[in-house]
């Protein structure tokens, strides 16, 4: 009879909406972050690093110059993202909070280790990793701006007889340069070269030069140098299985006559 389904035959069940498999990794990162725009390959990390401005650059402003054309020219051969961060040009020091991607930042941090042996052309010296943190879920920083600070070429800020740890120290700079992003996120339309009038009103987010100058002696930080020839040395890992005791030697086999 139309209308009505023929014996012994039933219905074909409705598929169920297919599940999308992912391996453990793309899951972990979802948990962490919102789904990229592509791939994991858009994962950002931040640098921050300090370092001595050289006696024999007359403008700081050059350092920004400088570094503003490395980010364009490795913009060109990464072809990703660009770097947003924020560059603190002191009397006689620099802080530099960057953005981006790992292999722009290990460039950067290769470019700065290529420099110090040219002490009669390098523009920073004795650089020192402060922190360099991975796979954080977004940028802070909107572009990349710098500022050559008006501060005393002594700010009194840090106790040398305060017997803290370099993790505390190290973590009250990572949590003011922190607070300084945010700030700036209330002025998203500020030139590179920020105005006065904006980092006037958080004078208490500026790191003392006194703590960077405690910062850059303390042994504790790597340099560039340092932190690569440990990321591009190989791991070689001995297995337990791979230990033998008593060392192994030749074995002599008497001749066995017939």
């Amino acid at each position: 009879m139309a209308g009505r389904e023929k014996a012994g035959q039933t219905k074909p069940k409705e598929s169920p909406e297919k599940k999308v498999r992912t391996n453990l990794l793309q899951h972990v990162l979802s948990r962490r972050a919102p789904p990229a725009k592509e791939d994991t390959k858009s994962l950002l990390h931040r640098l921050v690093f300090l370092a001595k401005i050289s006696p024999e650059l007359a403008d700081k402003r050059d350092l920004a110059g400088y570094w503003h054309r490395l980010f364009l020219s490795l913009q060109r051969y990464y072809q990703g993202e660009g770097v947003t961060g924020l560059l603190l040009l002191y009397p006689t020091y620099v802080v530099h909070t960057l953005e981006a991607s790992s292999e722009v930042l290990y460039s950067i941090l290769r470019d700065l280790r290529d420099m110090q042996p040219q002490q009669h052309r390098a523009l920073v010296l004795e650089p020192k990793i402060l922190v360099l943190s991975h796979n954080i879920p977004s940028r802070l920083f909107q572009q990349w701006s710098y500022k050559v600070l008006a501060v005393p070429s002594r700010h009194l800020g840090y106790d040398t007889s305060r017997e803290e740890p370099i993790e505390t120290i190290t973590g009250e700079c990572l949590a003011m340069l922190l607070k300084l992003g945010m700030h700036l996120l209330k002025y998203p339309k500020s030139p590179p070269n920020l105005p006065d009038a904006v980092l006037e009103e958080v004078p208490n987010l500026i790191v003392p030069q006194d703590t960077i100058c405690h910062l850059l002696e303390c042994r504790e930080l790597l340099s560039p140098a340092q932190f690569l020839q440990a990321y591009d040395s190989p791991l070689n890992v001995v297995m337990d299985s791979e230990r033998v005791w008593p060392l192994p030697g030749k074995v002599k086999l008497d001749a066995v006559s017939s």
